[in-house]
């Protein structure tokens, strides 16, 4: 039972991801995100080592389409998963295995991809992309949070979720936000508070990796 979506800033650069389950733990597990090259979800009887192996395609000049065609082409299970992918340019795809339990589904949009499974109704994956594409001048970070609760608001998964999920890089090789809320009884209003928390903190940060002579006292 997970919901999530990743996606591309055209105007800054940046990619993440962000994602909510009824299990423990769901940041160490279903996204994969790479700065400059794009970023994968894998989940329902998630196999993690997909989403590496998906940014490695990415890497390779594949495209979002062909690197699920790839996945699926390289995995025996290809059935039990369901993928998504964005690459650089911004292009979406996204595969459903036939032992994927409804109700799942996806949506695209400009620079965004969102799935679910095992969820309360068809319509979470779209109001997931809508939640997502109201504001483009908000940050990244912001508009994922918004995508996942615009999913929560819809409907959400078949049950309640314990875990969520929060992920952008820009353009370092390391993660610019990297925050999960898990065991929660309110695991999407807990990463909202979170990520409010540190959204003032993400360039003093990059500062203390960049100009740490720089730094402020944080």
């Amino acid at each position: 039972m997970t919901f999530s979506l990743i996606a591309r800033c055209a105007r800054t650069g940046q990619f993440g991801a962000a994602a909510t389950t009824s299990s423990l733990a769901v940041g160490a597990r279903v996204h994969a995100v790479a700065p400059g090259i794009g970023a994968v979800l894998t989940q329902h009887r998630t196999d993690p080592r997909l989403g590496p192996r998906g940014i490695g395609l990415l890497r390779s000049s594949c495209s979002a389409s062909e690197t699920i065609a790839a996945l699926v082409a390289s995995t025996p299970d290809h059935g039990w998963r369901q993928l998504a992918a964005i690459d650089a340019a911004g292009r979406t795809a996204h595969f459903h295995g036939a032992r994927v339990k409804p109700e799942h589904g996806a949506a695209h949009g400009t620079d965004v991809v969102a799935i679910g499974n095992i969820l309360s109704n068809a319509q979470v994956p779209d109001a997931m992309v809508a939640g997502f594409l109201a504001d483009p001048d908000l940050p990244l970070a912001e508009r994922l949070v918004r995508g996942l609760e615009a999913g929560e608001a819809a409907g959400g998964e078949h049950g309640e979720v314990r875990s969520a999920s929060l992920l952008v890089y820009g353009g370092h090789d390391f993660a610019l936000v990297d925050l999960r809320a898990d065991g929660h009884a309110r695991p999407i209003p807990a990463l909202r508070a979170l990520w409010e928390e540190y959204a003032p903190l993400v360039d003093a940060y990059v500062v203390r990796v960049l100009n740490p002579d720089e730094a402020i006292a944080l």
